[in-house]
């Protein structure tokens, strides 16, 4: 488990800590909020993330649900990532990868277009 420091430059005393797992469900959450989408889970993790001196690089890959445009759901996932980790953990995401894995046939979209 690692854990993360950062050190407020306004002159404050103490310090705040991120664990990565915090940073994790951030991600997780921010793709549950677009509409269409799914993250791989069980063997193959969804989410990988790398923390450099430059920012957060992740790593995601989800499923699709039929009927939704594949360039517009990633771009949502790389804005809602980007967002939500900024605004919440003061870090910078450098750069957030989306792996488009599969579509999901079955979901409630398409259904809606039967």
């Amino acid at each position: 488990m690692a854990f993360f420091k950062r050190v407020p430059s306004d002159g404050q005393k103490g310090k705040v800590s991120y664990n990565s797992g915090i940073v994790s469900g951030i991600v997780n959450l921010a793709v549950t909020e677009v509409e269409g989408v799914e993250m791989l889970a069980g063997k193959k993790k969804g989410l990988k993330l790398y923390f450099e001196k430059d920012g957060i690089y992740a790593d995601i890959s989800v499923k699709v649900d039929y009927g939704y445009n594949v360039p517009e759901v990633a771009f949502k996932i790389q804005q809602t990532v980007k967002h939500n980790v900024e605004a919440m953990t003061k870090y910078k995401v450098a750069k957030v990868d989306v792996y488009v894995v599969g579509v999901d046939f079955l979901g409630e979209h398409a259904a809606e277009l039967n």
